[in-house]
């Protein structure tokens, strides 16, 4: 039993990566059999693939694994050294050895070798590179890898293949037994968008011979190979079954690695499937992580019994590319948190450290605290959507003149709506203003009318996704309906196995083209489903400003194509302008539009984008009302500091009482882990740690300040250092130099008239500060406000206990406006988090607090609002 107590307490190692190999692990000896040492690790069960990927992928040594054995035994009693499942990887290259005297397992003494080294030549060499995984009872999810035997030799100990045998020289036992990931997906991919297996021979060939020879396995991909595959399309059939359902669910059990969510049909609800193959996985990591996620929710609506959700991240040139597929009935009401939670749970097996910065919706009924639940980002609203059949309809159902006020009337309404300027009574005054349009105006309250509302809290209440993202949405979703939407016999959209096979196959296909380098290689080829160019808003930045003519209250755009044609756009700088060109007249959002608002910014005749206001309006709100940790509360430091600061000079009534010459008395903040104290200025000046701000005594019988003049203030931290000199040594006069310029602060003074044996001037910056009754107090707060003329507040009290609370807290704090008093003190702001957290009330000592715990770095994720400024 020890030994298992041993690998039991071994951390499960879990490397962020999409391949897993030896060398990322840490590896730990425990007892074995015979009184040997097991070399083990354990990593999560479902990382086992990525851990033979990785394996398999040695750069010194490549290869390929194969399951030499494997056992499973249905779950019993718990037991310690309990094994659920027992799987040996054997290198391709063993254990058998087929060479000349090689050694043959008894159980393979049938093997006949052939007169021609055809098929798999040097493939069994008797290489002794293997290692066990097991499933264990004790942890189902955690897998045990023991890899005692990890050098690619023979039983001799000599290398047996790879570039360290030097008998393997000139045959394909140099290279990996099977070609890679990659190349077999590219081959797969050309074939289903129809082209030859001639032609891919003939480019593979070229690219070799270009390199000067073979130098790896897929250099050697040969006819035989690509020909299989091609038979093996064109032979296949997505009609399993007669059946749908039949055929669908077989379908589901054979691609169990694409499927990562599935509930099926029930009597009281229909079935929900979430698809992601292995390449879309690495694709949502790679550009998903602190990144945008967009959901392209009601794909086929019109033509297809099952709708299409897609989920799209965006490549560095902001193009979509679908990462994932949620197929259901298009009148069932998508269990949103059930496959989002699948999903996330998915990413993080491979990458414990993903992060969503944003996800952008396109529907208003969209399950928003869902979103915020799984994935812990913001949530952004698209409204390239109703634009889009918006438009579409206005230029079917108007003439030129009515189509350029409907447009415009409906751009200021959205515009009014979104600055939180407008509300639902905007659609009812455009409904009266426009009704003789019959056409458009019997569409848009049948159809639109109910929805309104809906979409007015939706874009009042959520961030509005930028128009370099909405082109984008918008690209990808001409795409799926030209690669999906293609077929001569209709009939097949009703059916579900027909979709998740064409899903699976083709389109999947024509994306991963998109995103491979030599695909210009095959351009000759090329069909109409697989071009793919640049989205609008990319190809606006490629549009001179000069090709841009403002005349008569329109913009003149000239075509890059055709120099003496041009386009013109009416309703200039609005996202509701009317584009004579014919990509604007199916309704989409074109590049001469995007020009154009983009040049009225610039000249400031409009106002700026809906997304850079609602960022400003965000940071603003922060301001009155900052969250825990922030940046913002980063801002009041010195704030804060600065009421820290008086609550420690303030003693108990003896000690204040007590005379003190200024240049004898020096309050000295020390700010430790936990706490902050007051030591006097009597002690030993050794306790001065390299933390501390010395302060003299701001008012004192017969040396007080004159009337207007300005009191000696500090800002500690990043913010500013006021009336001290740099060696926080207390000056007698503060110049206007000490300010920042991008800091907003307000001081007052008191009168000389205040008593020194019971008064301290308190500095107040940007707030008026007020201090409640503390229980830990030893004495009372006393006051004098005898000149009400002052607007400074003064207090004696004892110094605080600080609460620290934890920096991890993520729920949100409440900040109310008191209009009470305590003592005739009205108090600002309180901030505190939900119920049941421990919480200081005071957001002065709450920040010293933090500061103290060194949380007060910038924190890019707390300004991320999703938004493309």
């Amino acid at each position: 039993m020890a030994r298992w107590d041993a690998i039991l307490s071994l951390p499960v190692q879990n490397p962020p990566a999409l391949e897993i190999s030896s060398t990322d692990l840490v590896w730990s000896k425990v007892e074995g059999w015979c009184d040997k040492l097991d070399r083990v690790a354990l990593i999560p069960f479902a990382r086992v693939d990525d851990f033979v990927r990785g394996e398999s992928n040695n750069q010194d040594c490549p290869t390929r694994f194969h399951v030499e054995a494997r056992r499973k035994r249905p779950p019993s009693k718990p037991k310690v050294d309990g094994i659920l499942e027992y799987i040996l990887y054997w290198c391709s290259f063993g254990p058998d050895d087929h060479r000349k005297g090689g050694i043959v397992r008894p159980s393979r003494t049938t093997y006949v070798p052939k007169k021609k080294n055809a098929g798999r030549p040097n493939t069994k060499r008797g290489c002794t590179c293997h290692f066990i995984v097991k499933q264990l009872v004790a942890k189902p999810s955690v897998a045990l890898i023991i890899y005692n035997d990890d050098k690619h030799v023979d039983k001799k100990g000599l290398p047996c293949h790879g570039p360290q045998d030097k008998k393997a020289a000139g045959t394909r036992a140099m290279f990996a037994p099977y070609i890679s990931e990659d190349l077999r997906l590219r081959v797969l991919s050309l074939l289903h968008v129809g082209v030859s297996v001639e032609t891919i021979m003939q480019r593979h060939n070229e690219s070799v011979e270009k390199q000067g020879g073979p130098s790896n396995r897929d250099d050697l991909l040969t006819h035989r190979y690509v020909r299989r595959q091609e038979r093996a399309i064109r032979r296949s059939t997505y009609e399993l079954d007669a059946d749908d359902i039949v055929s669908f669910g077989m379908w589901v059990e054979n691609h169990q690695s694409n499927v990562f969510f599935y509930e099926d049909f029930s009597d009281s609800d229909p079935f929900t499937l979430g698809i992601q193959t292995e390449w879309q996985l690495q694709q949502m990591i790679r550009f998903g992580n602190r990144g945008l996620l967009a959901s392209d929710s009601r794909f086929g609506t019109n033509k297809l019994k099952y709708h299409i959700q897609s989920l799209l991240v965006f490549n560095s040139d902001k193009k979509a590319i679908p990462v994932a597929w949620i197929i259901s009935p298009k009148c069932s009401s998508i269990d949103a948190h059930g496959w989002m939670r699948a999903l996330f749970n998915r990413v993080h097996t491979k990458d414990p450290t993903w992060k969503l910065a944003g996800f952008i919706v396109d529907d208003p009924l969209y399950d928003v605290p869902a979103i915020r639940d799984v994935f812990h980002c913001s949530v952004l609203i698209s409204f390239w959507r109703i634009r889009h059949l918006w438009h579409k309809r206005i230029v079917k159902c108007s003439e030129t003149d009515m189509q350029i006020k409907i447009s415009k009337r409906l751009g200021w309404i959205v515009d009014n709506i979104c600055r939180q300027q407008g509300t639902m009574s905007l659609f009812e005054d455009f409904i009266e203003d426009f009704i003789d349009e019959t056409d458009f105006m019997d569409y848009f309250k049948a159809t639109w009318y109910p929805r309104l509302g809906a979409w007015t809290d939706a874009l009042k209440t959520l961030p509005l996704a930028s128009h370099e993202t909405c082109a984008a949405i918008e690209f990808y979703h001409n795409q799926l309906k030209i690669r999906l939407l293609n077929e001569k016999d209709s009939s097949v959209y009703q059916r579900a196995d027909w979709l998740v096979d064409r899903l699976g196959t083709k389109v999947h296909s024509y994306f991963w083209l998109d995103e491979y380098l030599g695909k210009d290689d095959f351009a000759r080829y090329w069909k109409n489903e697989w071009m793919s160019g640049l989205t609008s808003w990319r190809k606006a930045l490629k549009i001179p400003e000069t090709d841009v003519l403002m005349e008569d209250g329109c913009a003149k755009v000239t075509d890059q194509d055709d120099r003496d044609k041009a386009y013109v756009v009416w309703n200039p700088g609005s996202m509701f302008s009317i584009c004579n060109c014919s990509w604007a007249q199916d309704g989409n959002l074109c590049e001469h539009i995007l020009k154009v608002i983009s040049i009225c910014r610039k000249r400031g005749s409009i106002l700026s984008s809906i997304s850079l206001f609602q960022y400003h309006q965000t940071l603003k709100n922060m301001l009155h009302c900052p969250p825990y940790n922030s940046l913002i509360r980063d801002h009041a430091l010195s704030l804060a500091v600065s009421v820290q600061k008086q609550l420690n000079t303030l003693l108990d009534k003896e000690s204040v009482q007590t005379v003190v010459e200024p240049y004898e008395k020096q309050v000295i903040i020390n700010i430790p882990q936990e706490t902050s104290r007051v030591v006097s200025a009597k002690h030993d000046q050794n306790l001065v740690s390299k933390r501390h701000v010395n302060t003299e005594i701001l008012s004192r019988e017969g040396d007080g300040f004159e009337d207007g003049s300005e009191a000696p203030g500090y800002a500690v931290g990043v913010i500013a250092y006021h009336g001290s000199s740099r060696n926080h040594v207390p000056s007698e006069n503060a110049g206007e130099d000490s300010l920042p310029a991008d800091m907003d602060v307000d001081e007052t003074v008191s009168n000389n008239s205040f008593q020194e044996s019971k008064e301290r001037a308190l500095l107040t910056i940007g707030n008026e500060i007020s201090a409640t009754k503390n229980t830990l107090l030893d004495d009372k707060i006393e006051e004098d406000t005898s000149d009400k003329g002052c607007k400074d507040y003064v207090m004696d009290v004892d110094p605080l206990a600080v609460y620290i609370a934890s920096s991890t807290a993520e729920t949100l704090m409440n900040c109310e406006t008191h209009q009470n008093s305590v003592n005739g003190v009205p108090m600002v702001m309180s901030c505190s988090k939900d119920t049941d957290s421990h919480m200081i009330h005071s957001p002065a000592v709450e920040e010293l607090a933090r500061v103290a715990n060194g949380n007060s770095g910038i924190r890019k994720e707390d300004m991320n609002l999703g938004t493309n400024t």
